[in-house]
């Protein structure tokens, strides 16, 4: 069997694989799976020994997907605390090798595996489009990889796009940039294309006097007390109950497509622009709108490059795991 984890900054998911001789080397479906909240209190080293103590596979590979940068097959969870030693994990296993790679590479191994129905299409993009791909995926933080197409296949790797400075693109953005670098000091994509982004924006039109003439809805400021803030403030948008939660949305979504197409330039992703992470897909409605389509296309003079572009987002929440375990097959 394969063992696969993808480590996010909210939940950690372990799952077992069935090997098989054709490509890719396993069968998607797996054998088992089980998620666990990765703030829970255990460390990784102690939740991958429980899974393999209840399940007691005959490995013969594995990798791990890990939400921050892979070097020396070890890991600093950017948004845990936990440190992550590939060969420690190998040796706890029983394994010669397991492999930890960053968790967007891991997406990207796992594009191909996705069926037609497990992706949304944003725009359409330019007939037989190829080349290079990108993906950017907006969750607990904002993770980004390219793919390099090898003349046979695509080939992830991983990047810390998310943490490159902010650019504003307007008057509201300049002002925003000024908050971040006041609270933060630096000011990354992260602070606010991310659930706790989504947050700190509704935060930032507040401090701004953004509160409509009548008010805040009852009953929204005991939610977010209470709540995932990011959750509340898109609910109250997708309701309508709340214009300022609905405005805050609506600059996450631009800042998001702002950003993806700086992604498809940087790395010149012809091939497509795959958005993952569990905000999209709740949004497509926005996502498919010029909200975020216009600032994805308004670079100036290479506008017609981004539009031919295809864009789609990722509906299977487990495309970092089957990713993940296709890195093992194809190492194994």
């Amino acid at each position: 069997m394969i063992l696969a984890g993808d480590i996010g900054g909210t939940t950690t998911t372990l799952a077992l694989f069935a090997r098989r001789a054709e490509p890719p080397g396993f069968v998607h479906e797996p054998i088992r799976v089980e998620v666990f909240a990765s703030r829970a209190g255990e460390s990784f080293d102690e939740l991958v020994r429980g899974f393999c103590a209840r399940h007691r596979p005959p490995l013969v590979a594995g990798c791990i997907a890990v939400a921050g940068p892979v070097r020396d097959n070890r890991c600093r969870a950017t948004n845990l605390p936990w440190t992550i030693d590939g060969a420690g994990l190998a040796r706890a296993v029983g394994l010669d090798e397991l492999t930890l790679v960053n968790d967007l590479e891991a997406v990207g191994y796992g594009i191909d595996l996705l069926s037609a129905d497990e992706l949304c299409e944003l725009q359409a993009g330019a007939s037989g489009a190829a080349g290079n791909r990108a993906v950017i995926a907006a969750g607990t933080g904002l993770g980004e990889a390219g793919l390099f197409r090898d003349g046979a296949a695509y080939r992830p790797f991983a990047t810390e796009g998310g943490h490159a400075d902010f650019a504003p693109r307007d008057e509201l953005e300049f002002a925003l940039l000024t908050d971040l670098q006041q609270e933060h000091g630096h000011a990354s994509w992260e602070r606010v294309v991310s659930g706790p982004g989504l947050a700190g924006l509704y935060r930032f039109l507040r401090r701004r006097g953004e509160i409509p003439p009548d008010g805040e809805p009852p009953g929204l400021a005991a939610a977010l007390e209470r709540g995932d803030p990011a959750a509340v403030i898109a609910q109250y948008a997708a309701s309508g109950a709340s214009r300022l939660c609905a405005r805050a949305l609506d600059l996450f979504v631009g800042c998001y497509g702002a950003e993806a197409g700086n992604l498809a330039l940087k790395t010149m992703a012809t091939g497509g622009l795959y958005i993952g992470g569990g905000i999209a897909p709740k949004h497509l409605d926005r996502l498919a709108s010029a909200t975020f389509l216009e600032p994805f296309r308004a670079k100036g003079r290479m506008r017609p490059l981004l539009e031919a572009i295809p864009v789609r987002v990722i509906l299977n929440d487990r495309c970092g795991l089957l990713g993940a375990a296709r890195s093992a097959a194809a190492r194994r």
